[in-house]
């Protein structure tokens, strides 16, 4: 139940007008200095759902659901007292009698507010741009509306070519469609870039098959002649599509403020001062929707800074003021890296500009410097943001420059400065601006017990917001783990002083082949549950030797060691392989038999697959044998190895397909499925640019397209679901498989035990960039050997089933007993989930009548 104006409570009442992600963190700052303690506090929030990581929204369309994004589950609101309401919209305020009136009719009253309001889309106001099929992109429900029309149409295009237009640009080319940017300005992200910026930008997404218009006015939008919309621009041209997206900037949402008389600009937005103080000394403003100084900020940094100098100066304090904020930003957008830093334009009086530019690897890098060249001022990067976090820290901290500034932005040579090493930051250097986390705060944090970069996150939420401080946060968190003298070890574990790709080499040079002697010769002690399968499996990638050999049973775990994945009620599941989803109606008959014999319960994997369920630990033989006769063969579900490559139908069957995407499929699985890795890896490969099989969240994706192939690498489902990066494009089918070769095997070769693809591409020091040097221009030079290693895993398949099923020692391990071959009566297993059809509708009578 709402308060209402009458009610009193014994602590002063306390109103949030807004839970997006900036009142949410106002409520956070409150809790955590005990004002719940001082205030009665009730939040009010208009949309369906309590606040949301709006920053990272559009991995909505990546696989993240609503509570992935959620940033509370009302838990800590509860805890603490706090009241809130979603669905509720404050539409008026009587300053004059301190009481708020809502949409629905309720009133209440507040000693003080708080607007955090946040901002709404500006949609130009072209003729025609409320037709159906045209959206804005702020919301959970606007993307739902747009995945929902994406399903039905080709074409979609974005009005705006600013940081959320790319954004948005980036979720439609994800949806499938054929994509387009329309951009009034002469240049893409007019705000951040500059001239020569935007047009390396423009090229590289150009290149990324989006269609790009930049120093274009709509006119209007009609009916289209062969799709839902045709957008007539000033200059006579025109451009058809079937859906259109606005992201032409956002607006303060200042309704309620300029309704109850509050200061607002010329051009909207809340006026405050430097407390966030509105001119109502009992109302603040924070956020997208305040005005301090005649300016808007719209990053979520600024918004959590106003939060807490709000905080602050409710409480008593006024240690915390707003006086501005950096408006600097790195972002990735469709696949392509750009950094702006303070004052990207050169505008400050006498300035001077070094300007580097690499026409063949798309990179364009400039620093604006002070007029004595001593102090940066700005940046631009386009292609390559390892530069950014050295960057920031000159501009934030004032430091002054090498004596060759540009030094700083060329391509390392010889004994060229790298980069700014840690201890050069001042103790109030700004590590995480988005939770305005300090050097000072991280070091503070070390001092009392942290000693990992999880427990300082846990104890700063530093990296927590948008994630583009992690590099440096952990560089941070080291480098004072080392001063306090705590080592900072890279080994397996006690019993190996190496690392797993120190391991790795180890075993490759000197031509080891087994555990023990890779513990006599570089190890200590008996070996543990980190070292040992780590070990196993780098065995495995090296010379693919059955792994149930007797030197090598001992390092598998359960699910390897029974070729089977272990069940929560101990029984096993099996999963042969079905390269690209392809069977023959046969092998389908097979499976079903098997599984109703052995009264299996059977799925269809997302990967294409069947799972079959329950089966006992001394069955696994027999029922494998039924699979290999019908010509089944392992599908390794149980390894960190290739698990499927997910197809759809390609230009056999679909009338989109522009190549054949099942062949690919099939020859790739046929290929890779031998390879034991640090983790396991997942393919999917699609036959045009509707993108089908989700080829993009894998890590390898495979695209067709007119050219050829696109590939894509080191994106993953999972806890943490990632997006592949764009690799190459237009490619043969044997460079394809050549580069996939390399990505692969250098991946196994270096990445550390457990390591997804993407975590290990992002820790590698220049990340995708450097990745492409190593695998195509060959910078390394070891393409020769990672392929020939990859052959020599592709040469030495063997089906682990069928091995086991001719080895009788490898058979007894599948015993209930060592000396013994029948079974335990007494060992019963429950079926929990039955398999059911619904009923038909005379069985329901039957049953009615039977019951009476």
């Amino acid at each position: 139940m709402i308060l209402t104006a009458s009610e009193k409570t014994a602590k002063s009442h306390l109103v949030v007008v807004g839970n997006g992600m900036v009142g949410h963190h106002f409520v956070e700052q409150l809790i955590a200095q005990k004002g719940h303690e001082a205030y009665q506090i009730t939040v009010f929030g208009e949309e369906p759902h309590l606040a949301y990581d709006r920053v990272h929204l559009s991995e909505y369309f990546t696989g993240k659901e609503a509570a992935d994004l959620a940033m509370t589950d009302g838990t800590l609101y509860d805890q603490h007292g706090v009241r809130y309401f979603t669905n509720q919209q404050v539409i008026e305020i009587n300053r004059e009698d301190k009481i708020l009136r809502l949409k629905g009719g309720e009133s209440l009253s507040y000693d003080k507010l708080v607007l955090a309001t946040g901002s709404y889309p500006f949609v130009p106001p072209i003729p025609g741009h409320q037709r159906d099929n045209t959206f804005v992109y702020r919301t959970l429900e606007d993307l739902d509306a747009i995945r929902d029309c994406a399903k039905k149409v080709t074409r979609g295009t974005v009005v705006g070519g600013g940081l959320l237009g790319l954004e948005a640009a980036n979720a439609l080319k994800n949806l499938g469609l054929e994509t387009s940017v329309v951009e009034f300005a002469p240049r893409l992200m007019p705000v951040q870039l500059d001239e020569k910026g935007g047009d390396v930008l423009k090229g590289m997404i150009e290149g990324l098959d989006v269609k790009v218009y930049t120093n274009t006015a709509t006119q209007d939008i009609v009916d289209g002649d062969d799709a839902f919309h045709r957008m007539n621009f000033a200059d006579g041209t025109h451009l058809e599509t079937d859906l259109i997206l606005f992201s032409a900037g956002i607006r303060p949402q200042d309704a309620l403020a300029t309704q109850s008389g509050l200061t607002v600009g010329e051009r909207g937005g809340i006026a405050i001062n430097n407390f966030c103080q509105t001119s109502d000394e009992n109302i603040y403003a924070i956020g997208e929707c305040a005005l301090w100084n005649n300016r808007i900020f719209g990053l979520v940094a600024p918004g959590y800074t106003m939060a807490k100098t709000a905080v602050g100066h409710l409480l008593g304090s006024s240690d915390f003021t707003f006086t501005g904020a950096d408006m600097s930003t790195k972002l990735k957008l469709l696949g392509c890296d750009v950094g702006s830093v303070g004052d990207a334009h050169g505008q400050s009086q006498g300035c001077k500009v070094f300007v580097y530019q690499d026409e063949i690897s798309q990179s364009y890098r400039k620093m604006v410097v002070s007029e004595d060249g001593k102090k940066l001022l700005g940046a631009v990067l386009v292609g390559d943001n390892s530069y950014y976090d050295t960057l920031l820290q000159y501009f934030l901290n004032a430091i002054d420059l090498p004596e060759q500034p540009q030094s700083l932005i060329l391509p390392a040579m010889g004994d060229a400065p790298v980069g700014l090493g840690v201890d050069a930051l001042p103790a109030s250097a700004s590590i995480c601006s988005c939770h305005n986390v300090s050097k000072q705060d991280i070091n503070q944090a070390v001092s009392n017990g942290a000693v990992s970069v999880a427990e300082v996150k846990g104890l700063t939420k530093a990296g927590t917001g948008c994630g583009g401080c992690a590099a440096l946060l952990k560089k941070v968190v080291d480098n004072e783990l080392l001063s306090l003298g705590v080592e900072v070890s890279t080994d397996i574990c006690e019993h190996f002083a190496y690392t797993r790709q120190d391991l790795f080499n180890l075993v490759k040079v000197e031509n080891i082949k087994s555990f023990k002697a890779l513990l006599a010769k570089h190890g200590k002690g008996h070996g543990c549950e980190i070292c040992k399968p780590a070990v196993g499996s780098i065995l495995a990638s090296v010379w693919n030797e059955y792994v149930l050999k007797k030197e090598h049973i001992s390092l598998q775990d359960t699910n390897d060691r029974f070729l089977a994945n272990m069940q929560k009620d101990g029984t096993y599941s099996i999963v042969p392989r079905i390269p690209g989803g392809e069977i023959t109606p046969d092998k389908l008959i097979v499976l079903g038999e098997v599984a109703k014999q052995y009264e299996l319960y059977t799925k269809v994997t997302g990967g294409q697959r069947i799972d079959l369920f329950g089966a006992t630990l001394s069955q696994l033989p027999a029922i494998w044998k039924q699979l290999i006769e019908a010509g089944f063969e392992t599908g390794q579900a149980y390894g960190k190895s290739l698990r499927t490559v997910k197809s759809c139908v390609g230009s056999t069957w679909c009338r989109y397909g522009v190549n054949d995407s099942m062949t690919m499929a099939i020859d790739l699985e046929n290929r890779y499925k031998g390879l034991r890795s640090p983790h396991k890896i997942k393919f999917a490969v699609s036959g045009c640019t509707r993108e089908c099989a989700e080829a993009q969240s894998k890590d390898i994706g495979v695209i067709a397209t007119e050219g050829g192939w696109n590939l894509y690498v080191c994106g993953n489902g999972g806890m943490k679901p990632r997006h592949g990066d764009l690799f190459a494009t237009d490619l043969d089918d044997a460079t394809l498989v050549k580069y996939i070769d390399r990505v692969l095997m250098f991946y196994t070769k270096t990445a550390d035990r457990l390591q997804r693809t993407s975590v290990w591409m992002d820790g590698l020091e220049g990340g995708l960039d450097y990745l492409k040097a190593v695998v195509i221009e060959d910078k390394l030079g070891l393409c020769d050997e990672l392929e020939a290693q990859m052959q020599r895993v592709v040469d030495t398949f063997q089906c682990e089933w069928k091995t086991t099923l001719e080895d009788e020692e490898a058979l007894k391990t599948f015993r209930q007993f060592v000396n013994y071959e029948g079974e335990d009566s007494n060992v019963v297993f429950v079926q929990e989930r039955d398999q059911v059809r619904p009923a038909t509708d005379a069985e329901k009578q039957q049953l009615i009548a039977k019951v009476g």
